[in-house]
C-alpha cells in the first residue's frame, strides 16, 4: 500500500507548484467527494465497496464521506492501525481492511486527479516561461543600449570636469599669487599696527601718569600752599600733553578705519574663494554619484543574469522570480529617468560654473585694483607711523621730564606728610596730651525720679561756649570748664568729630587712649559702643571706620597697614579674654589661663595667652564687638538695671610701612569703657555686687593717682596698684595721647555722683603733661574723692 503512493520529493514539488499556482491567481478544480466517485464506479460496473453488516442480515449502513485536503490526511491514513477484539476476530479484521481499502482507493483517485491538474498547469507554465524568456531578452537588449548611452554621457561629463578642473587650477594659482601679495602687505600692516600699539600703550601710560601726577599735585596743594604756582604751570603743561594725546588718538582712529576697510576687502575675497570651492566640490560629488550609479547598474545587470540563470535551472520558482524582475525593472527605468535628469542638471551646473568662473575672474581683477589702492594706503600709513614715531620720541622726552618733576613732587609730598604729622602732633600737644571732654546724658522717661532733672546749665559767654557747665546744688552754683562739653542734644557724630584727630594720631604711629568715666547709668557704654542697629554708632565703631577708610586712601601713597584687635575685661582685678573660643555669657569655659601683663623696652604692651585676631575691614571688627558684648560681665543694682561690672578694653595695634620711602610706624589705639562708679550706700550692693563695687572704685582711684603723679612729675608713679593702670602705662606718659570722657546723668537723684565725677574730671583737666597748655577755670573743691 505504501508503494502505491508518489515519492516524497515528487509530492513536495507538486505542493510547491500548487502554491505557485495559487500565488499567480490560479484556482484549482473543486474537490470531488471521493466516496461518490467510488459509488459512480460501482454503478458503471465496478466492484461494489460497501461492506456487509456485522449482523449479516441487516441493511447496509451508509459509509462516511472521505475527503483528502492535503499531505496530512494521507500521512494520517498511512499511520492508521488495524484494531480488533482479539487475534481470532477475523471478521472484524476483514471489515476494517475493507474500509481501509476504500480509503486507499479514494486517496489514489485523489492523487490521479491532482497529477492531471499538475500536468495541465505545467503545460501552461511552459508557455508562459517561453513568452517571459522572449520578453526578458528584449529587456536585456534595451538595458545594454541604455548602458552604452550612459557611458557616452559619463565620458562627456568626465571631459567637462577635466576642463573645469584645469580652469579652476588656473584660477587657484592666480588667487594664490594674489594671496601671497596680500600676506606680504598684511605683514607690513601688522608691523605698522604693532608700532602703533606700542605708541598707544605709551600714550596710555602718559595719560595715567598725568592723572596720577594731577592727583598728587592736589594733595601737595592741600598740604603745602607754596606749591600752588608750580601746580598751575604743571596743570597747563598737562593740558598741552592731553591735547597732543588727543591728536595722536585721532591719527590712530584714522589708521583703524583704514585697517577695517582692508579687513572687509579680505573677507570678501575669502567668501568668493569659499564659494568657488563649494561649487567645485558639488560638481565632484555629482560626478562621483554618476559613476556610482553606473557601477550599481552594472552590478544589477550582472545580478539579473545570475538570477536569469537560476530561473532557467529552477522552473518551479520562475513565476516568483519573474515578478521580482518586473518590479526591479520598473525601478531601473525610474533610475534611468532620474539619471537622465541628473545629466541635464550636470550640464546646467557646468554652464553655471563657467559663468561663475567668468564673474570671479572679473572680481579678481577688481580685487587687484583694490589691493593696489590698499598698498598706496599702507605706504601712507607707513609715513604716518614714521611721523607718529617722531612724535613718540618727543613725547618720550616730555615723559622723562615729567617723571623727574614727578619724583621731585613725590619727595615734596613725603616732606609735606612729615610736616603734617609734626604739625598735627604739635597741635594735639598744645591742646594737651591728656584732654577731658564732658557729655551730659539726655533725661530718659524711665529714670527713677520721673522727669525731674538736676539744675544743669551751659554758659553762653564767648570764652565758655562749648567748654563750660554749671550745676546748682543746694542753692550753691558750681562751675566747671573742660576742653569740650556736649549738651544732651549732641549726636554721636558731633562727639566723634572732636576726637577724630586723635584717631588719626594712631595711624601716624602714636599711642592713643580714649576712655569713658562716670557713674553707672550715665551713658558711658552708649558713648563708646552706641547702638549700631539703629544707626547710632559710638566712638569705637566710628574710629575703626575712619582708620580703615584712611588706610585704604593712603595705599595710593605707598602705605601698607596691618591691624590686630584684642578685647578684654578687668573684673575684680582679674583679666578675662572676651574673644576666647570657649567663652559665653560672661564665663570662660577654660579658666586655667593666667593672663600676665608685660611691657618691653620700646613701650609695647602684651598680655600673655590673650586672643589676638588680624582684622581687615569694619565687618571683621563688628563681629568681634558683638561677640565681646555678649561675653561682658553685667549686673543689676539699685541705680541701673544692666550695669557694666568690669572695665572693657578694646586694643587695636596698627603697623604701617611705606615701600617708597622706607618709613615704618607702629601705633596703638586703646578704647576703654570703664565700669560705673557709685556710692556703696546708694547702690545697695551686697555680697558679690559689694565686692565688685569696691574693686571698681579701687581701680578708678588708682587711675586718678597715676594721672596726678605723672602731672606732678613724681619719681614713682603707682602703675602697679591696679591691673587697669598697669595695662595702660605706655598710653599715659611720654608722647602718648589720652582723652577722658566724663559722662554725667541729668536726674536730680544723681547730683552727688555727678559732682564727684565733674570734680575728678576737673582735676585731670588741670594736669599738665607734656607741653604746658591753657589754665582751666574751676571753683575750689575738696580734692578728696569719695567712693563710699
Amino acid at each position: 500500500m505504501a508503494s502505491s503512493l508518489p515519492p516524497r520529493s515528487s509530492y513536495q514539488k507538486k505542493e510547491n507548484a500548487g502554491l505557485g499556482r495559487r500565488e499567480m491567481g490560479y484556482k484549482a478544480p473543486p474537490r470531488r467527494n471521493v466516496l461518490s466517485a467510488l459509488n459512480n464506479g460501482e454503478a458503471n460496473g465496478g466492484t461494489p465497496s460497501m461492506p456487509a453488516d456485522s449482523g449479516g442480515g441487516g441493511a447496509a449502513e451508509a459509509a462516511p464521506v472521505i475527503e483528502f485536503s492535503g499531505r496530512e490526511d494521507v500521512e494520517r491514513l498511512l499511520a492508521e492501525k488495524m484494531k480488533g477484539k482479539s487475534k481470532n476476530d477475523f471478521k472484524g479484521r476483514v471489515d476494517q481492511m475493507s474500509d481501509y481499502i476504500k480509503k486507499v482507493r479514494a486517496c489514489i483517485r485523489w492523487y490521479m486527479e491532482l497529477e492531471d491538474g499538475y500536468l495541465a498547469e505545467q503545460e501552461k507554465l511552459r508557455g508562459a516561461m517561453d513568452s517571459e524568456n522572449t520578453r526578458h531578452t528584449e529587456l536585456e537588449t534595451q538595458l545594454s543600449n541604455a548602458i552604452e548611452e550612459l557611458k557616452a554621457a559619463n565620458l562627456d561629463l568626465t571631459r567637462c570636469c577635466e576642463s573645469l578642473e584645469e580652469s579652476f587650477n588656473k584660477e587657484k594659482s592666480e588667487k594664490q599669487i594674489v594671496v601671497e601679495s596680500y600676506e606680504k602687505e598684511k605683514q607690513k600692516r601688522e608691523s605698522a599696527e604693532s608700532s602703533r600699539d606700542v605708541l598707544t600703550v605709551d600714550l596710555e601710560r602718559v595719560t595715567h601718569d598725568a592723572k596720577r601726577f594731577s592727583e598728587q599735585l592736589k594733595m601737595v596743594q592741600d598740604t603745602n600752599k607754596r606749591l600752588q604756582e608750580y601746580n598751575t604751570s604743571l596743570q597747563q603743561y598737562n593740558s598741552n600733553l592731553q591735547a597732543d594725546a588727543s591728536k595722536s588718538g585721532e591719527t590712530i582712529s584714522k589708521l583703524q578705519k583704514e585697517k577695517s576697510a582692508m579687513m572687509e576687502t579680505m573677507a570678501i575675497l575669502r567668501e568668493n574663494n569659499s564659494s568657488m570651492g563649494n561649487q567645485l566640490e558639488s560638481s565632484r560629488v555629482s560626478q562621483q554619484e554618476a559613476i556610482r550609479v553606473k557601477e550599481e547598474l552594472r552590478k544589477e545587470v550582472e545580478r539579473l543574469k545570475v538570477e536569469l540563470k537560476q530561473v532557467r535551472d529552477d522552473r518551479d520558482h520562475s513565476v516568483i522570480q519573474l515578478n521580482s524582475l518586473n518590479i526591479e525593472l520598473r525601478n531601473y527605468k525610474e533610475q534611468i529617468g532620474k539619471t537622465s535628469k541628473e545629466c541635464e542638471s550636470f550640464r546646467t551646473k557646468v554652464s553655471e560654473l563657467e559663468e561663475t568662473c567668468n564673474t570671479q575672474q572679473e572680481q579678481i581683477q577688481t580685487f587687484q585694483k583694490h589691493l593696489a589702492v590698499a598698498t598706496e594706503k599702507l605706504k601712507l600709513a607707513d609715513v604716518t607711523a614714521i611721523e607718529a614715531m617722531t612724535g613718540y620720541e618727543e613725547q618720550k622726552e616730555k615723559i622723562k621730564y615729567l617723571e623727574e618733576r614727578l619724583a621731585q613732587a613725590e619727595s615734596q609730598i613725603v616732606e609735606g606728610d612729615e610736616l603734617r604729622k609734626k604739625l598735627h602732633n604739635t597741635i594735639l600737644e598744645l591742646k594737651g596730651n591728656i584732654r577731658v571732654f564732658c557729655r551730659v546724658r539726655p533725661l530718659l522717661r524711665f529714670d527713677g525720679n520721673g522727669l525731674e532733672g538736676a539744675s544743669i546749665s551751659f554758659p553762653t559767654s564767648v570764652e565758655s561756649t562749648g567748654r563750660g557747665i554749671d550745676l546748682i546744688n543746694q542753692g550753691q552754683k558750681l562751675s566747671f570748664s573742660y576742653d569740650k562739653v556736649f549738651d544732651p542734644d549732641a549726636s554721636q557724630e558731633d562727639v566723634f568729630v572732636e576726637i577724630s584727630q586723635l584717631v588719626q594720631s594712631a595711624l601716624d604711629g602714636y599711642k592713643v587712649c580714649i576712655f569713658a568715666y562716670g557713674q553707672t547709668g550715665s551713658g558711658k557704654t552708649y558713648t563708646m559702643m552706641g547702638k549700631p542697629e539703629i544707626d547710632q554708632k559710638g566712638i569705637i565703631p566710628r574710629s575703626l571706620e575712619q582708620i580703615f577708610k584712611t588706610s585704604r586712601f593712603l595705599e595710593s601713597q605707598g602705605w601698607n597697614y596691618s591691624m590686630q584687635a584684642s578685647m578684654l575685661e578687668i573684673y575684680n582685678e582679674t583679666i578675662r579674654d572676651l574673644l576666647a573660643p570657649g567663652r559665653s555669657n560672661g564665663f570662660e569655659m577654660t579658666s586655667s589661663k593666667q593672663y600676665t601683663i608685660k611691657h618691653d623696652p620700646h613701650g609695647n604692651t602684651t598680655v600673655s595667652e590673650l586672643t589676638i585676631i588680624d582684622v581687615f575691614g569694619i565687618a571683621d571688627v563688628t563681629n568681634l564687638l558683638e561677640k565681646a558684648s555678649q561675653s561682658r560681665s553685667v549686673g543689676k543694682t539699685q541705680m541701673n538695671e544692666q550695669s557694666s561690672r568690669s572695665h572693657f578694653v578694646f586694643t587695636l595695634k596698627i603697623s604701617g610701612s611705606n615701600a617708597n620711602t622706607g618709613q615704618h610706624v607702629q601705633g596703638v589705639l586703646n578704647l576703654i569703657d570703664l565700669a560705673g562708679s557709685e556710692r556703696l550706700a546708694k547702690s545697695g550692693s551686697t555680697g558679690d555686687r559689694l565686692k565688685e563695687t569696691q574693686s571698681i572704685n579701687k581701680s578708678l582711684s588708682a587711675l586718678s593717682d597715676v594721672i596726678f603723679a605723672i602731672a606732678k612729675g613724681d619719681d614713682h608713679v603707682p602703675f602697679r596698684n591696679s591691673k587697669l593702670t598697669y595695662l595702660l602705662q605706655p598710653c599715659l606718659g611720654g608722647d602718648s595721647k589720652a582723652l577722658m570722657f566724663v559722662n554725667i546723668s541729668p536726674e536730680a537723684s544723681s547730683v552727688g555722683e555727678t559732682i564727684c565725677s565733674l570734680r575728678f574730671a576737673s582735676r585731670v583737666n588741670a594736669c599738665e603733661i607734656g607741653i604746658p597748655r591753657r589754665q582751666t577755670q574751676a571753683r575750689p573743691f575738696d580734692s578728696r574723692l569719695s567712693y563710699g
